[in-house]
C-alpha cells in the first residue's frame, strides 16, 4: 500500500501552538504521522477559525454558523454546553450537515484511505455519506461520553447502532467502553487506549519528600470526578502527621468544593492551586505520596470512559488510590500499582490511602509496577501501532 492517507473526524482539535484542547488525540495524530501516515484533520471552526496547520498537520475547519455562534464544541464537552444552554441544539444539524458536505469535498478531493472517526455520535454519521459515495472505510473511535447520551435520550441509540455497523472497526478506550459498545449492537470492538498527555520525565523522579505527607488530585472540578468525596475522607484518616490535600485544576465546582474544604476539620490542609502548567504539575507530583482519582458515577450517569491520569502518576513513580468505576481498572491494578475503593466511600478512600502513606517500601514498589505497566501498555508508541494496524486491516478488508 502507498503512504496511508487518515482523515481525521472529531469535534476539537487544538486551534493553535499551545492550546490545551485534546492532547492525546494531538499526540495520536503525531505519533501516526511520524509512522509514515500522510494525516488531515477535519474539524469543526471555532469562531470563524479558517484552515490552518498544527505541528506539520493539516487541519480543516468546517463553517457551520456565524462566527459568533460557532461555539458548539470547543473548551468544554457540547453536552454539558448545551444542558447549560438549550438554544445550542439547534446548531447541531447544521454541525452534521456542513460536517458532512466538507467531508465529502475533502474525500473526493484527497481520497483519503481511511476515515478515522472520534466520537461516533456525530461523526460516523457525518462521514458516511463520503464512505458510501468513495467506497472508503470508516474507523470509529468510542470514549464513553457519545454513549451516555443513549441513557438520556434513548433515540440516539439507533444512531450509535448504525454508526457501529457501518464502521469497518469499531475502537473502544477501555474494555468498560467495549462493553457499552457491545450492548448497543454486539460487534467486534477492539481497545485503543489512550496514553499519558504529558511527557514522561527527562531525569528518573525524586523520591517524595520527608515530612508531611502529601495527597494530590489532579483534574476538572466536574461531579464525576468525585472530588467531595476525596475532601470528606480527610476527615476520617488518623495518620500522625496529618496528610495534606493538594487539588489542582479548576470546573464548575471550584467555588462549591472550597466552601466545603473550608467547613472541614481539615480545613488548614486542603489547599486549591488552580490551573496549573506543566512544570508546576512536575512539582506537584515530585511533592506528594499519593495520587487519588476518586471517580463516581454522576447524577447523568456519566463516568470515567479510561481515566489516564494516573499515567501522569505513574510517570512521575507515584502510586494511586482510584474507585473502581468505569474504565479506570483497566489502568489501576488493585494491589499492584495501587488500590481500587468502591466509588462515594470516603472511609474506604480514607483507609486506602492511609495503607500507602504507612508503607513507603511498598508505595515505591507499586509505583515502579505502575511505571512498567504504563510504558509497556499505554506507550504512544504500542497505542500508535494498534491504531495504524486497525486502519491498514481496514483498509485491505475491502479489496
Amino acid at each position: 500500500m502507498k503512504r496511508l492517507r487518515v482523515l481525521t473526524l472529531t469535534s476539537v482539535y487544538p486551534r493553535a501552538e499551545g492550546d490545551p484542547e485534546v492532547p492525546w488525540l494531538r499526540t495520536l495524530m503525531g505519533a501516526i504521522a511520524a509512522k509514515g501516515a500522510f494525516v488531515k484533520i477535519l474539524a469543526p471552526a471555532w469562531k470563524g477559525l479558517p484552515d490552518h496547520q498544527i505541528e506539520g498537520l493539516d487541519v480543516l475547519r468546517f463553517r457551520y454558523a456565524t462566527k459568533e455562534l460557532e461555539i458548539l464544541t470547543g473548551e468544554e464537552g457540547a453536552p454539558n454546553k448545551m444542558a447549560r444552554k438549550p438554544w445550542l441544539k439547534l446548531l447541531a444539524i447544521p454541525y452534521m450537515v456542513m460536517g458532512s458536505i466538507r467531508c465529502i469535498r475533502e474525500t473526493w478531493k484527497w481520497r483519503p484511505h481511511v476515515l478515522y472517526a472520534n466520537w461516533p455520535f456525530p461523526h460516523t454519521l457525518m462521514a458516511m455519506p463520503a464512505s458510501w459515495l468513495f467506497n472508503v472505510p470508516i474507523v470509529s473511535q468510542f470514549y464513553g461520553a457519545e454513549l451516555l447520551l443513549r441513557k438520556k435520550s434513548p433515540w440516539i441509540e439507533r444512531f450509535l447502532r448504525m454508526a457501529a455497523l457501518n464502521s469497518r472497526r469499531n475502537l473502544a478506550n477501555s474494555s468498560y467502553t467495549a462493553g457499552q459498545v457491545r450492548e448497543i449492537e454486539p460487534v467486534q470492538v477492539q481497545i485503543v487506549p489512550h496514553g499519558a498527555s504529558c511527557p514522561a520525565p527527562i531525569d528518573e523522579p525524586l523520591p517524595p519528600p520527608e515530612g508531611q505527607p502529601t495527597i494530590l488530585f489532579v483534574g476538572r472540578h466536574v461531579e464525576r470526578k468525585g472530588i467531595r468525596f476525596l475532601i470528606d475522607a480527610m476527615s476520617h484518616m488518623t495518620l500522625e502527621p496529618a496528610p495534606r490535600l493538594v487539588i489542582a485544576g479548576h470546573g464548575d465546582l471550584t467555588e462549591e468544593l472550597k466552601a466545603q474544604a473550608a467547613a472541614s476539620p481539615a480545613a488548614d490542609r486542603i489547599e486549591f492551586p488552580g490551573r496549573v502548567s506543566a512544570e508546576e504539575l512536575d512539582a506537584l507530583y515530585s511533592r506528594c505520596h499519593v495520587f487519588v482519582l476518586p471517580s463516581i458515577v454522576d447524577s447523568r450517569g456519566d463516568t470515567e470512559g479510561l481515566g489516564t491520569v494516573p499515567l501522569e502518576a505513574y510517570e512521575h513513580l507515584r502510586p494511586v488510590v482510584a474507585s473502581r468505576v468505569g474504565g479506570i481498572p483497566d489502568v489501576v491494578k488493585d494491589g499492584a500499582t495501587g488500590y481500587l475503593v468502591p466509588p462515594e466511600d470516603p472511609k474506604a478512600l480514607a483507609e486506602a490511602i492511609e495503607l500507602i502513606l504507612r508503607d513507603p517500601e511498598m508505595a515505591a514498589a507499586m509505583a515502579r509496577q505502575g511505571r512498567k505497566m504504563a510504558r509497556e501498555h499505554f506507550s504512544w508508541d504500542r497505542i500508535s501501532d494498534l491504531l495504524l494496524r486497525a486502519m491498514t486491516d481496514s483498509v485491505r478488508e475491502g479489496k
